[in-house]
């Protein structure tokens, strides 16, 4: 179904308009800053926030797979002809993969660079300790 000419053209100008505010917002934010080192530093705490959402949205993609594994095997045991045993079997992995992400960061991170493989983020976060 198309939309009507009319509101498609109010619905542009509203999005130009967010755009425009939006952009507002972030350049009082980067003229509020005195330095660029002010500003780097900033943008920088925020990474932190970005990792700890990374390793949460992890865990709970993990557990999301995992539930769905263990519903498709019950489908699978119903009904066998219909729900291949392999789709069961290849969410159970991604499910691990997921789950365990944090952890083989880490371990991955010790083998490529020897020292702080268990800190995540740039200020030195630790997770798990």
């Amino acid at each position: 179904m198309k939309m009507p000419l009319k509101v498609k053209r109010r619905l542009e100008r509203l999005l130009t308009w967010v755009a425009c505010f939006s952009l507002m917002a972030v350049a009082g934010e980067v003229a509020a800053s005195t330095s660029l080192g002010t500003m780097a530093s900033s943008i920088t705490s925020s990474f932190t926030s970005v990792a700890k959402l990374i390793t949460a949205g992890s865990y709970l993609a993990g557990l999301g797979f995992s539930i769905g594994a263990i519903m498709k095997f019950k489908q699978h045991k119903d009904n066998p002809t219909q729900i291949q045993i392999g789709t069961p079997i290849a969410l159970v992995f991604i499910a691990a993969a997921l789950l365990f992400l944090p952890s083989i960061l880490g371990v991955a991170g010790q083998t490529m660079f020897g020292t702080s493989g268990s800190v995540a983020g740039p200020s030195g976060t630790i997770f798990g300790s």
